[in-house]
């Protein structure tokens, strides 16, 4: 049975779902084509959400929220733990999906797979901790205490580099906090949400649950993504992307008095101090810069290395960059699939040639490789940190080396980047480390010590600062973001005192 079929997916699909057996769009809609970035095989198509589609979904949405708040958040959780396991059951399929949309290898698609078991399981244990606090009032015969409950719907907007994975962490905290989830995905991996729409379909209407998962697929102009920014009726909109986008989202959602959940650019940055273990930081580094062939938004793009060890260490790189096989990311042996499209390639090849004439040093890599495919060579230039080059976020295999001589010189180039996402220090020493973790440190969301800048756990709240955009998914107490905090004092005795000692008594 192919991929395929077996995760229930046609060739042609309607790109609106607002309930188990509501799937919907016009016949003469737009059609988004989905083709293989390794091979330009056509996988599907998909035909685009319009006005009305948005109209249905919405009010469908609605209406789930309100009957979903009424549900116990046990009760809730447990209709996400049947969604994960079957995701278990469709993991290699869901997998092998993501590999042949987005061009992931095999292994990294079925890790963002188990990354959404992972959150469903998460979330399970999480619907009987919605905490809130039982706290003491100053007056006599008061009680007080913070309670939270359902927003209502939430909108997620997520990007191709991630296509199932950050939906889950919104969602699945969402569901079991009593929301109602709309999803708009990336126009560049519509299949694979459709797949996994269906996979909780079956799961809802087995449940008896309303339709709290809903889907819009969008077309590349993005006039429902706009819609959904701009709709009062979402109370929290999660956005993925870049921060150039991400900036107009959060004005405009603000501009309502919405909630806005920003995960955006990263420019990550590996620090190996001179008593750093090589046999450690080589494979986190070549992990973090070539994994999903550069588009991760925690890639490692910037490698600080202290003088004495730079020489060692990039030729450890070149001779690990020499052993990355590139090409079919469906293939075991494969460790770098392609580049999303033909217009990442363009950026590739644009930013190669902005460094060199910025007068970065070329180690290894900076080609496109020839075929068929979205393919290019992993690649290392030696640079400066002011480099204009050096200070963007480039969604490919690129990464720029510099020297440094104390830490307290790598630190201030790590955070001289106007984003904040993740960071690492490799070192042997005790002291470093928790300088590197202190509040003289690093001023990223993320801060590793011996473990590369990606593959973030779903235990820890993910996230990151400055333009990153501040925001936080998955574990710790995200969940928070997802609910509405409310104070409430009861008064239990026969006379009642007003706070702060006022006296306000009326005459006769």
């Amino acid at each position: 049975m192919s991929v395929m079929s077996s995760l229930g997916i046609s060739a042609d699909e309607p790109g609106a779902c607002s309930g188990p057996k509501a799937w919907h769009a016009a016949d003469g809609a737009e059609r988004l084509e989905s083709r293989n970035p390794a091979t330009g095989e056509f996988l599907g198509s998909v035909r685009c959400a319009g006005a009305e589609d948005y109209a249905r979904v919405l009010r469908s949405a609605q209406d789930a929220a309100l009957a979903w708040r009424l549900v116990p958040a046990p009760k809730r959780g447990e209709m996400v733990r049947q969604i994960g396991e079957a995701l278990r059951a469709h993991k290699d399929a869901l997998g092998s999906l993501v590999a042949l949309e987005v061009g992931k290898i095999k292994a990294e698609g079925d890790g963002e797979v188990q990354e959404m078991i992972d959150m469903a399981d998460f979330a399970v244990g999480q619907s009987r901790m919605l905490y809130g606090l039982s706290m003491h009032s100053e007056r006599p015969d008061h009680a007080m205490r913070e309670l939270w409950h359902p927003l209502g719907v939430v909108g997620v907007m997520s990007a191709f580099n991630f296509p199932v994975a950050v939906w889950s962490w919104n969602a699945f905290l969402a569901a079991i906090c009593g929301n109602a989830t709309v999803w708009k995905p990336s126009p560049k991996a519509p299949l694979t949400a459709i797949a996994v729409q269906k996979i909780c379909n079956a799961v809802l209407e087995r449940c008896g649950a309303p339709p709290v998962f809903q889907l819009l697929v969008d077309g590349p102009a993005n006039a429902l993504a706009q819609r959904l920014v701009d709709d009062p009726a979402v109370a929290l909109l999660s956005f993925t992307g870049s921060s150039r986008v991400g900036r107009e989202v959060a004005m405009r959602v603000a501009g309502r008095f919405g909630k806005c959940l920003l995960e955006l650019s990263g420019n990550n940055a590996i620090i190996v101090a001179q008593d750093a273990a090589l046999e450690l930081a080589v494979p986190s580094i070549a992990f973090g810069a070539v994994g999903t062939a550069g588009q991760r938004c925690t890639s490692t793009r910037r490698l600080l290395v202290h003088r004495s060890r730079e020489a060692a260490l990039v030729s450890a790189l070149a001779s690990a960059y020499a052993q990355v096989r590139v090409g079919d990311p469906m293939d075991p042996a494969t460790l770098m699939g392609p580049l999303i499209d033909a217009a990442a390639v363009a950026s590739f090849e644009a930013v190669v040639a902005a460094a060199l004439a910025e007068g970065a040093e070329l180690v290894c890599g900076g080609k496109r490789l020839p075929g068929p495919g979205h393919f290019v060579q992993p690649t290392i230039f030696r640079a400066r940190n002011d480099m204009a080059c050096v200070q963007q976020e480039t969604f490919a295999p690129i990464l720029y080396v510099m020297p440094f001589d104390t830490l307290e010189e790598a630190i201030a180039m790590n955070n001289a980047s106007r984003f904040g996402l993740s960071s690492a220090l490799f070192t042997s020493n005790l002291r470093s480390a928790e300088h590197w973790l202190s509040a003289a440190g690093s001023d990223c969301g993320i801060a590793n010590v011996n473990i590369g800048t990606s593959g973030a756990e779903i235990g820890g709240a993910f996230g990151g600062e400055k333009e990153t955009g501040g925001g936080r998914e998955a574990g710790s107490d995200a969940w928070k973001a997802y609910m509405r905090r409310q104070t409430s004092t009861v008064f239990h005795g026969e006379r009642p005192v007003l706070a702060q000692g006022i006296e306000f008594r009326l005459p006769g």
